[in-house]
């Protein structure tokens, strides 16, 4: 059985959806729509399916097994309520879900009293430095885990033109860096540590010509001891061909060694006492976006609709990261640690 895919949104992001599901076995591109038509056409030349101008044309003309959403978060909760009228019975849902907690929380209420299969498309987890870096570390790699740093520098946010060319809505969105960029690393720790018991956050805006905040520092507690600090500069880069490739440098540290997360996607490994650090080979694809986190997130969802195989960022497991965003901004209005 091959199941049929329709995409919503054909904007800068939306291409790599429609690139992995071109080459997904079991599966078929069959539709997209876009308000803007001739993005679409575009996209279809390349991948595949069926055009539309809008949601409700395409759900009436075209079988969809599955609706996948790459628009802007305003479109999130109608395409979700669109899906379920239609009797879809799988949604995939770019991120920020719904643009915030309280959205995310009653469409996935709704979506479960319909009976619809909801995802969110938290592709970060998916990065193969991430699942490497997971498998490591419940091998013992790092002895006892105590403390996970990452530093975010895509050096893509200085001068008026910030964001213009890829993204430019984000020069407008109040809630930048946290709601944006760090909700990916919040869910990369709640994935390697858990959830954590409290935040405190320190924001702050640095260039003029954007609304948001995109700068700042973000620690999280966990009740063990346990740390996790985001160290997140949209201004500054740091050392790779492609700043975007992990958009920083991810460090681990434990009772028996480090592992450390470079630009290249390479990872590093010292043990405890040892002078030097070694290199540790695994596989991570070349292609797509991100190490072909999208195509690896697809792909898992795939596996649990075909396989059973337990999903991992359903709708309602992913209002814990958007929780820890709210606590984020809750810290930084108030400047104290917040429960989560």
């Amino acid at each position: 059985m091959t199941l049929a895919v329709g995409l919503v949104g054909a904007g800068y992001f939306a291409q790599f959806h429609a690139e992995a599901w071109a080459r997904m076995p079991g599966t078929r591109l069959a539709a997209i729509c876009d308000p803007d038509r001739a993005r679409a056409e575009t996209t279809a030349a390349r991948y595949g399916g069926a055009v539309f101008g809008d949601l409700a044309a395409m759900l009436a003309a075209a079988r969809l097994d599955i609706l996948d959403i790459a628009a802007p978060p305003p479109a999130h909760a109608p395409a979700i309520r669109a899906a379920i009228a239609a009797g879809i019975g799988t949604v995939i849902c770019q991120k920020p879900f719904c643009g915030g907690l309280a959205a995310a929380e009653a469409i996935t209420a709704e979506a479960e009293a319909a009976g619809l299969r909801l995802v969110v498309h938290e592709n970060f987890r998916f990065q193969p430095w991430y699942r490497e870096v997971a498998r490591l570390v419940a091998h013992g790699a790092l002895g006892e885990p105590l403390q996970l740093a990452f530093r975010l520098r895509p050096g893509d946010g200085q001068g008026p033109r910030a964001y213009l060319d890829r993204q430019p809505y984000f020069q407008t969105l109040p809630r930048f860096l946290v709601h944006e960029t760090a909700v990916h690393l919040l869910d990369v720790f709640r994935f390697l540590f858990g959830m954590p018991e409290a935040v405190f956050a320190d924001l702050r805006r640095l260039n003029p010509a954007i609304a948001g905040e995109d700068a700042g520092l973000i620690i999280l507690r966990y009740g063990d001891g346990r740390r996790a600090v985001f160290d997140g500069n949209r201004l500054v880069d740091h050392a790779a061909a492609n700043p975007r490739l992990t958009m920083g440098e991810l460090l681990a540290e434990g009772t028996a060694g480090t592992l450390r997360l470079d630009g290249a996607g390479r990872l590093w490994r010292r043990a405890r006492g040892a002078a030097d650090e070694r290199e540790h080979g695994y596989d991570r694809p070349a292609q797509g976006y991100g190490g072909d986190c999208v195509f690896a997130l697809q792909r898992h969802v795939i596996a649990h609709l075909t396989e059973g195989a337990a999903v991992e960022n359903g709708a309602r497991d992913y209002l814990a990261t958007l929780r820890l965003v709210e606590a984020c901004y809750g810290s930084a209005e108030q400047g104290r640690w917040m429960a989560v």
